[in-house]
């Protein structure tokens, strides 16, 4: 597997249906414990809600999916939130769903749509990255060269991580995996040989989707 679609970072999205108020909270997550303490996180910061439901899964293949209707009726709540997120093809994520009763009973057919609804519209509304297997290099070079190197980087050809400046200039820089090696004879020409280019491993990444 070479890439997977999640989200980044947090998005906390209001609506209002029938003077309820829903809060969905969105959050990446890599594990099921992850998962766990930020549903936890969220439980804890609207400790005096109706209901926090909630649906994740933590692997980034699509398995495990895990959903709660937190006393809501069955099927009202956690699974079409789960369905929300199968839908956009996202993985490595969780979905909470807090409510805050205000009177007006929404029947089963109504609960559904609140929650799938407010679901869509937070994941619309959240940061959408392409978790892509990476190579991350180091590039060592002469101080005459930095500028050169530093033009390269700043094109949008890499993503630049760090520069350190010691007796020579260190660039750690992220590459797509699948781009290594034309990144890598690109920068032997644009710096006539003289780089000292090292591998330091390989994981997965975020790009931004709308870039």
């Amino acid at each position: 597997m070479e890439k997977y679609l999640s989200v980044r970072g947090d998005c906390v999205t209001e609506k209002t249906i029938e003077k309820s108020v829903f809060i969905t909270s969105s959050r990446h997550v890599e594990s099921e414990e992850e998962a766990r303490a930020f549903i936890a996180e969220v439980c804890a910061k609207y400790s005096d809600a109706t209901h926090n439901c909630y649906a994740f899964i933590p692997d980034m293949f699509g398995n495990s999916p895990r959903f709660s209707d937190d006393n809501e009726p069955q099927g009202t709540a956690g699974m079409p939130i789960l369905e929300v997120i199968k839908n956009r093809g996202l993985t490595q994520i969780a979905v909470v769903v807090t409510r805050y009763f205000g009177g007006i009973k929404l029947g089963a057919g109504g609960l559904v749509r609140a929650y799938s609804g407010c679901a869509a519209e937070n994941l619309a509304s959240a940061r959408e990255v392409l978790y892509t297997m990476c190579t991350e290099l180091s590039v060592t070079v002469d101080y005459s060269l930095s500028d050169a190197a530093a033009r390269y980087f700043a094109g949008g050809e890499v993503q630049l991580i760090s520069t350190e400046y010691l007796n020579k200039v260190i660039y750690t820089i992220i590459v797509k995996k699948s781009d290594r090696e034309e990144i890598v004879a690109a920068l032997n020409n644009k710096l006539n040989g003289k780089a000292q280019i090292e591998d330091r491993g390989e994981y997965f990444y975020p790009f931004d989707t709308k870039i």
